[in-house]
């Protein structure tokens, strides 16, 4: 087995290979002692933080494959697997919640060389992206953020909190995302399945749920601080977002004083595949004026 080396650790790197279906090819980032960060990078020039969501089998791959390629031609496009998502390697004792996963953030950041990024977040990644503006305000150049998690729990909410570790639980956890349930392929569900077996990730995905779902509660996004937020915003959001309601937008849009938003119709939850033709255009067109 092959490892990954810095001056004060060493790390085995997984005999893994994200599918072809994803067309995406595999990067390995030692960034704490004992935790080897897996990730994709695609293009040059300003950095593009990607944090993906938290659904069942979630990995920056299967959030993001449909978006890089034409993204990267914006700048260096570098999409990670969270730690206690997807192939990421964590030491012992790891703990997660919001803080941990933005610091993860920092530490890939970090270990890259990269002093100010952009993030472009889903969801979760999206509820990162504005704890990473509280907590890090210096490393941020700007924030695009579909479907902006921490909101309150809601049916749907509930149910996302409480997946079922089969492949009829994660179509059923897919087909809440997306109006056209079309896009929920056998594959797909397939790929999502292999990745949260992937690992003890059954054991991991109670824990990430848990401190995902503890920090609703405890660590709310600080609306006080993000009213002088002074960086770029982009709002998306589909209207038949069944996840975390389109209300969730309108809340932040109240508050950031530099926000702009799009919301698509006929769009749910996962926008950057649902619309992923549309998504692409209208984040190149936002991002090329301000790079």
């Amino acid at each position: 087995m092959t490892t990954a080396e810095t001056a004060t650790d060493t790390v085995a790197i997984p005999d893994y290979t994200t599918d072809a279906f994803f067309g995406l090819d595999d990067k390995w980032l030692v960034t704490a002692p004992g935790e080897l960060t897996h990730y994709h990078e695609l293009g040059e020039g300003t950095p593009i933080l990607f944090l993906h969501g938290s659904g069942t089998g979630v990995t920056a791959a299967a959030n993001w494959w449909l978006n890089l390629p034409e993204l990267a031609d914006l700048g260096r496009c570098i999409a990670i697997d969270s730690i206690g998502y997807g192939q990421s390697v964590v030491a012992e004792g790891t703990a997660y919640g919001i803080r941990e996963w933005v610091q993860h953030a920092v530490r890939v950041l970090d270990a890259l060389g990269i002093e100010k990024t952009w993030i472009v977040g889903n969801s979760l990644g999206g509820w990162l992206a504005f704890q990473f503006a509280i907590d890090f305000p210096e490393r941020l150049l700007g924030i695009v953020s579909m479907g902006t998690g921490g909101a309150k729990l809601t049916g749907a909410l509930k149910g996302h909190s409480n997946p079922v570790l089969t492949e009829e639980g994660i179509r059923k956890t897919l087909e809440m995302f997306v109006v056209d349930k079309s896009l929920v392929t056998d594959e797909l569900v397939s790929l999502r399945y292999q990745s949260a077996l992937n690992d003890t990730a059954s054991d991991r995905l109670a824990d990430v749920v848990a401190a995902r779902d503890r920090d609703r509660i405890e660590l709310p996004l600080d609306f006080d601080v993000l009213a002088k937020l002074d960086v770029p915003v982009l709002l998306i959001h589909g209207t038949q977002d069944v996840v975390i309601p389109v209300s969730r937008t309108w809340e932040l849009l109240n508050v950031v004083p530099n926000a702009d938003v799009h919301i698509f119709s006929q769009c749910g939850h996962w926008s950057q595949v649902e619309r992923a033709e549309e998504f692409n255009a209208v984040i190149t067109q936002y991002l090329s004026r301000r790079l």
